[in-house]
């Protein structure tokens, strides 16, 4: 018999087969033998009370073998070539899941990439750190993969009703990801794994007949007499033709002001903007597990969420990177942009977290009404060329203790930091905006009174954390999901304002696809 059982059982208990089985074994009056084998299909942690405990399903076999059976079974990609085609502008989740489901729907996908692949993307990213240097087509935003890659990789989202979350992570799983994603509450990948994954989804779309080019920006779209797009124009001097996936990513402000220069109508829409703030692990894993010891032998490293209101404005956490680093994020030279990323192990001395405050447009000063769409965009601008010019026009961050920028005081000193590009004492409660900085630090005090000992000077704020999601909107139909009046152009994915995050970035990929393949379907049997 294959049963399913739900356990509640302790952290080290949970760590341990053998102990599920003895556990199972007395739970259910069974003797050892008759049980043939568990495998773990859902695990969570819940550390909401002093005594700390693990939640699990399992598949258990009572008195038969457990079969070997994948928990997801793996899509069958066939060949595209020859087939219908259609472009894909951005390598990042949403592109490259929109481009895997074009394979699936017998569409040959073109993936145009302005970055490079993740290999030489990887030595693009380490000189910012190194040596302040800033390639605008390649760095933490852009290229193979695209902001995911290596910033993190976690893989939980609340966008749940769009599509199957589940798929998406078979898919990982298909392409190299662990089990442990299908498995984990809050599943992560790492950013010392998710590369080799998005490197084995490109052999995928090479393999079935797709196309994927690197250093190609697209810098115009070709539009048709009937007010569609026809394709687009590169700055390499090339041109592709065909229906358009557009899955620039959340940063690709050059696109956003191509759009607007050709009267193709955007939005300007809220996002949220901050800091960096950085704890010892330590703090955190005595916070979360109520122990003063940490989180022991068999507790992953702890993660935290928080949220308030401060002035009819959400305050919150965004971002949490347990065992993590802080890294320059920033996408051109003449910004200062901080973001989080954590291996696959969260096995560093640091955890971090965006801690943002929600800005809606009402809220920019006068001076932005200029820009019409591109408001927030100019507004997210100028605070990192602020950052850049405070940190002395270098990657050297700028930062303060918690308690000093609570408390209106400089730091003399900054406690060391997993930020390898370094920092400088910097008075980011002054020069913050204020209806940003504010809201920071009375929410600090806020989840100061919440969790004892997070607010303390053993922690830090790094400035500044503007990227948390897209300043623009690109209007699109709700079921048909082209541009409300361009036809043949799909606006997707958290660089058009529908996703936040990886999980849900692919599965508006996958949507759009499906969108595009049904348009061109009744188009060939009109």
């Amino acid at each position: 018999m294959i049963d399913e059982l739900q356990l509640r059982v302790s952290p080290r208990v949970s760590c341990d087969t053998n102990a599920i089985i003895h556990h199972i074994a007395n739970e259910r009056h069974l003797s050892h033998e008759r049980i043939g084998g568990v495998r773990i299909i859902k695990r969570s942690i819940d550390a909401r009370q002093r005594n700390v405990m693990v939640n699990l399903k399992v598949r258990v076999a009572i008195d038969e073998p457990l079969p070997s059976t994948p928990l997801m079974a793996p899509i069958d990609y066939r060949p595209v070539d020859g087939k219908r085609t259609a472009i894909v502008v951005g390598a990042g989740p949403g592109g490259l899941f929109a481009a895997l489901k074009l394979i699936e729907l017998g569409i040959k996908p073109i993936v145009l990439e302005r970055g490079k692949d993740v290999v030489e993307r990887r030595k693009d990213v380490a000189r910012i750190s190194r040596e302040g240097v800033i390639d605008p087509d390649s760095n933490y935003c852009f290229g193979e993969g695209g902001a995911g890659a290596y910033s993190d990789g976690k893989l939980y989202t609340r966008s749940k009703k769009r599509g199957s979350v589940e798929r998406i992570l078979g898919i990982f799983v298909q392409h190299g990801a662990s089990d442990d994603i299908l498995i984990d509450a809050h599943p992560h990948i790492g950013s010392d794994r998710l590369p080799k994954i998005i490197e084995n989804m490109r052999h995928t779309i090479i393999g079935c007949g797709g196309e994927v080019h690197f250093n190609t920006r697209v810098t115009s779209l070709i539009m048709s007499n009937d007010n569609a797009v026809a394709g687009v124009e590169c700055a390499t001097g090339e041109t592709f033709t065909g229906p358009v996936i557009l899955a620039t990513g959340h940063s690709a402000r050059d696109v956003y002001q191509m759009l607007h220069d050709k009267a193709i109508a955007i939005e300007a829409k809220g996002i949220a903007v901050g800091v960096r703030l950085e704890h010892p692990q330590h703090v955190i894993d005595c916070i979360q597990y109520h122990s003063p010891e940490g989180r022991g032998r068999y507790l992953p490293a702890a993660e935290y969420n928080f949220v308030t209101q401060v002035d009819g404005r959400g305050v919150y956490s965004f971002c949490m990177c347990p065992g993590g680093v802080i890294v320059p994020a920033a996408s051109a030279p003449g910004q200062l942009v901080v973001n989080g990323m954590s291996p696959s192990h969260r096995n560093t001395h640091w955890a971090n977290s965006g801690m943002v405050v929600e800005v809606r447009l009402e809220d920019l000063p006068a001076q932005y009404a200029q820009f019409g769409p591109l408001a927030m965009m100019h507004f997210q601008a100028d605070m990192e060329r602020t950052c850049f010019e405070q940190a002395g026009c270098s990657q050297v961050a700028g930062a303060q203790r918690m308690k000093d920028f609570v408390e209106g005081k400089p730091s003399r000193l900054i406690p060391p930091s997993s930020f390898a590009a370094g920092l400088q004492p910097s008075r980011l409660d002054q020069w913050l905006p204020p209806f940003v900085g504010d809201r920071l630090r009375r929410a600090f005090t806020v989840f100061g009174h919440a969790a004892k000992g997070f607010l303390t000077n053993d922690a830090i704020v790094i400035g500044v954390e503007t990227r948390t999601s897209s300043p623009v909107r690109i209007p699109r139909e709700p079921l048909s999901l082209h541009h409300i009046t361009i036809g043949n152009l799909y606006p997707c994915g958290e660089g058009a304002g529908y996703a936040g995050g990886i999980v849900s970035a692919a599965i508006d990929g996958e949507r759009c696809a499906e969108a595009l393949a049904i348009n061109l379907n009744e188009n060939i049997l009109s």
